[in-house]
């Protein structure tokens, strides 16, 4: 029988699935429902020194559906950090520990460019027994005007300085959670392993505007008329959060060997876990799957991740990590090695399938473009 439980950076976990930092994870009440649903570890809402200036409007997600099925694929929030104080969370974590004291439970930090601030929050928060610290370099909205999240996740110098100053004072693990809204997420991937941070979590929303209502001509979600650009979660950026987390494996894999990663993006089942994992994750993050089916939904992962291992003959998570980035190449290397089978096949251009430019027809256009697709 496969087994889920694995060690990352000396935590042992359960199984892989981790509650990623955001409402689910929003107090102690809902900590210990994951734990008690079966959740390998839980990173609670980022949390920071001076919550005073964190106010949250309403509404504050706006969701996009299948046109069909109404289901949900994209949800957009402009929701900001934790808006309680640091005390009430010393003491709701204290609790968390206290009772689940074998289970992992990581912190989600956020603070300014102050050096004393890191230092402070770093201290207090190992105080109450957190196993890990997730620094959140990534929230795409809110707090810009004081450099917090991705307005210092996007400036690798400005990341790797403060990573630095983590690193100086921790002593539990700490993972570095990455803003997709950048170029090359190698880039600051780089500057926080460098900083001595162990993992990398990956990834946070997408900078976004999910529409504008066609009847109030407003954007949503509209707070007393007016809107923001916010975050983009849900099944429409898993495409792009196992992009992003092939490329950070490809980091660790040929330049940093021994880190860790978390991905994170539109995981909603085993079989989405079980990509993120052949792409080269140790753990995966689920917050908008949480909001859409509940803290329930981790026992139907579960099963079909170890279904899926015992299909494949898997005993551990380590028989298959990474196992599919082997097959990552360029394009030039693609289309030597088409060639190359073509020819030894004796296959010849033309046919069916669409191989120049000049081939396209407007009559059968659907029907050509389907022929190219796979799924």
């Amino acid at each position: 029988m496969p087994s889920l439980e694995t060690i990352v950076d000396g935590l042992k976990l359960p199984n892989p699935f981790v509650i990623a930092s955001g409402p689910p994870g929003t107090n102690g009440n809902v900590i210990g429902k994951a734990f008690d649903e079966g959740w390998g570890a839980v990173v609670c809402k980022t949390i920071s020194l001076d919550a005073s200036k964190v106010v949250n409007v309403q509404p504050r997600y706006a969701r996009l559906r299948a046109k069909d099925s109404k289901e949900i694929i994209g949800w957009e929030n402009i929701e900001l950090i934790s808006d309680r104080s640091f005390d009430v969370w010393v003491d709701e974590l204290k609790a968390v520990k206290d009772k689940y004291p074998d289970r992992i439970l990581i912190a989600s930090i956020m603070e300014e460019y102050n050096k004393d601030a890191w230092f402070e929050i770093v201290q207090r928060c190992q105080e109450l027994g957190v196993d890990a610290l997730e620094l959140n370099f990534s929230c795409p909205h809110g707090l810009p005007e004081r450099k917090m999240g991705s307005a210092m996740g996007e400036d690798p110098e400005l990341l790797e300085e403060v990573a630095g100053w983590v690193h100086e004072a921790a002593t539990i693990p700490v993972w570095a959670k990455m803003t997709p809204n950048v170029t090359h997420i190698e880039d600051p991937t780089r500057a926080a392993l460098r900083a001595g941070c162990q993992g990398i979590s990956a990834i946070n929303t997408i900078r976004s505007i999910l529409g504008v209502d066609l009847e109030t001509l407003r954007p949503e979600p509209t707070v007393e008329g007016y809107s923001t650009a916010g975050g983009y979660s849900s099944r429409a950026i898993l495409p792009i959060a196992l992009r992003m987390v092939m490329e950070i494996a490809q980091v660790i894999r040929d330049e940093f060997p021994g880190r860790t990663l978390s991905g994170i993006g539109g995981i909603e089942s085993g079989s989405d876990a079980a990509q993120f994992l052949l792409l080269g994750a140790d753990t995966v993050q689920v917050c908008t799957g949480v909001m859409k089916f509940g803290y329930g939904m981790v026992q139907p992962m579960i099963d079909d991740l170890l279904a899926f291992m015992e299909k494949h003959g898997f005993d551990t998570l380590d028989d298959f990590k990474g196992h599919s980035l082997q097959y990552f190449s360029s394009h030039t290397e693609l289309v030597e090695r088409q060639a190359e089978v073509k020819a030894k096949r004796g296959e010849k251009s033309g046919g069916k399938m669409v191989d120049a430019d000049d081939q396209w027809r407007g009559d059968d256009f659907v029907q050509q473009s389907d022929s190219l697709a796979r799924g």
